[in-house]
């Protein structure tokens, strides 16, 4: 299968030490167009970096020549989330607008790094407390702005603490994690399994893997008829797993065996 393919690919890529955010996110949106050109987009980020030098010459040439934004109309557009749909249409989410500007300063010389605030992805650059909103057009916001974006998003109301600890620098995998669960929330709410099903093996190739995941690709696997795959899946882990684990494992695969009778 060329999605399968697609994921192997993406496992190679990030597998190395120290992953490339571009062709890693690339590799990532292949789940979704197995025939993309990888080499293609990565030459439309150096393109957008030629000739700047500066944050403001990095914002001016991302914000206001090329024109990137936030979707507000469609948010959850899936294309949204796939960084060549990203480059092309001059549209996404915080967060893949994030990589391009990370993208396009790293080719500039001009380090920007992300920063992995729950509810509202932002960057900065490197080493500063400087941030800007790439879904509000580049825009530099206060550390106030941050924190109202945050409890906007997340709903957090003031005995939540704000501080610092919400601002880290999120590094390449928890970047790739984060984009891999909006996909994974875009397609499980219109009901894509297909599409599910890719994102989730990719989401099981990086850390922090759950037992939700797991169950949740097993299921994806059964809505396409491929029960028996899926309940295969599960019994796999059962070795591996705890005794509680092992246990949910067992109930799911039998769940899903189930419909073969």
């Amino acid at each position: 299968m060329v999605r399968v393919d697609a994921v192997q690919r993406f496992g190679r890529v990030v597998g190395v030490p120290d992953p490339p955010l571009d062709r890693a996110a690339l590799a990532l949106a292949a789940g979704a167009d197995p025939r993309i050109d990888a080499d293609r987009w990565l030459r439309e980020l150096d393109r957008l970096a030629a000739g700047v030098t500066t944050l403001p010459g990095l914002r001016q040439r991302l914000f206001v020549e090329e024109g990137f934004g936030g979707n507000t109309g469609d948010y959850t557009d899936p294309r949204n989330s796939l960084l060549h749909h990203v480059l092309h249409r001059r549209l996404g989410i915080p967060i893949t607008l994030a990589v391009v500007t990370m993208e396009v300063g790293r080719r500039a010389g001009v380090p920007i790094e992300g920063v992995g605030m729950p509810g509202h992805f932002l960057v900065r650059p490197t080493g500063t407390n400087r941030y800007l909103d790439v879904f509000a057009g580049g825009t530099e916001i206060s550390g106030a702005r941050c924190e109202q974006l945050f409890r906007g998003a997340t709903g957090a109301g003031p005995e939540v603490p704000f501080g610092p600890h919400l601002l880290t620098a999120t590094p390449t995998r928890a970047i790739l994690v984060r984009m891999l669960e909006n996909l994974r929330a875009v397609y499980g709410a219109r009901n894509r399994p297909a599409d599910l099903e890719w994102v989730l093996r990719m989401r099981l190739l990086l850390p922090g893997v759950r037992l939700a995941d797991v169950l949740e690709l097993a299921t994806a696997m059964g809505d396409q008829g491929r029960w028996h795959e899926g309940a295969r899946l599960l019994e796999e882990r059962i070795p591996a797993a705890s005794v509680a684990h092992a246990e949910r494992l067992r109930t799911a695969a039998r769940s899903l065996r189930a419909h073969l009778n």
